[in-house]
């Protein structure tokens, strides 16, 4: 078996080393450009060079080192439709997501934004508590990585909300789906967590008209993808005082630009992309497991649906 391994940052000395582990018989190939190479079974990777896409269209199926599809559906339709592509499934960055989202809503809830704005500024003042029953979460998205962030806010005691795209049935969870679902999801989530695949219906559903159908005072967390919110819509609502303000993981143009507005609005709350990192052995040890299977001639979980995008 030969494995087609791309990384953009070149740092493929440990991924090799994963794979010796993990699928001892295989032989693992770095995709270089202007290299030409003997066919390969598989190719690993995250986002092409449009110079490999000659390549994988002669592997047996993609796999992808990350959870969302996006990366690579821009160039699906250089990729035969007859190649599978597999993405992964958690591989330890569920338990992340949960941990930045748990973290952002409990600050926005606790107002632990406010009291570092007023230790900035020497101030010693007591804010009034949020009632938690009035504090409604909605996440949307609720595949993989969206069931853990949910299981992890159940402990605290908010009312929770889910929409997706299909209907779904959680335990202790109102649930919402599709287009006529939104603007009840939308109405009643005083904080929404944003987890969705991007797909052309997704892309900036974070739009004005959206963000207004929320509650007064309602917050943004974003670690989807950077394109499901449109960013000058929402700095005109959080200055107006509709949205109380953002934690933002995710951008359209990363690193995100020097002269972006979102660095100067100090109701914004910035992280460069960590929220769920690549864990690399976890994922090598999914991805070879997979292989296997796909060998096997057994039906590969996390393929993606083209049709639907991710």
């Amino acid at each position: 078996m030969r494995i087609l391994l791309y990384r953009a940052d070149g740092n493929t000395a440990p991924w090799i080393k994963d794979f010796a582990d993990f699928l001892p018989e295989a032989e693992v190939v770095v995709w270089r450009p202007g290299i030409e190479l003997a066919p390969c079974d598989y190719a690993v990777l995250w986002t092409p060079p449009q110079d490999m896409l000659a390549d994988l269209a002669h592997v047996k199926a993609i796999f992808l080192t990350g959870a969302g599809a996006d990366a690579i559906m821009k160039y699906a339709q250089a990729i035969p439709p007859h190649i599978p592509i597999v993405r992964l499934n958690d591989a330890g960055m569920g338990m992340q997501m949960a941990e930045y989202a748990t973290y952002a809503v409990l600050r926005y809830f606790r107002r632990m934004d406010e009291y570092e704005a007023q230790a900035r500024a020497g101030a010693w003042l007591q804010l009034e508590a949020r009632d938690k029953s009035d504090f409604s979460v909605g996440v949307m998205g609720v595949g993989a990585l969206g069931s853990h962030v949910i299981e992890a806010l159940r402990p605290f005691g908010f009312p929770l909300r889910a929409w997706s795209r299909t209907p779904r049935t959680l335990a202790g969870v109102e649930c919402f789906h599709g287009a006529d679902g939104l603007d009840g999801f939308l109405g009643s989530s005083r904080v929404v967590v944003c987890m969705l695949p991007l797909t052309p219906e997704t892309t900036n559903i974070l739009n004005r008209t959206n963000l207004q159908k929320l509650p007064q005072g309602a917050y943004i967390v974003n670690v989807g993808r950077g394109a499901h919110l449109s960013d000058p819509d929402l700095l005109p609502l959080i200055k107006s005082g509709h949205i109380a303000g953002a934690t933002l993981d995710v951008f359209r143009n990363e690193p995100l630009p020097a002269q972006h507005p979102f660095w100067q609005e100090p109701r914004v709350t910035i992280t460069p992309h960590i929220s769920a990192l690549t864990l690399r052995r976890e994922s090598v040890e999914q991805i070879a497991a997979k292989m296997r299977q796909h060998m096997r001639g057994e039906p590969v979980a996390d393929t993606i649906n083209r049709d639907k995008g991710y």
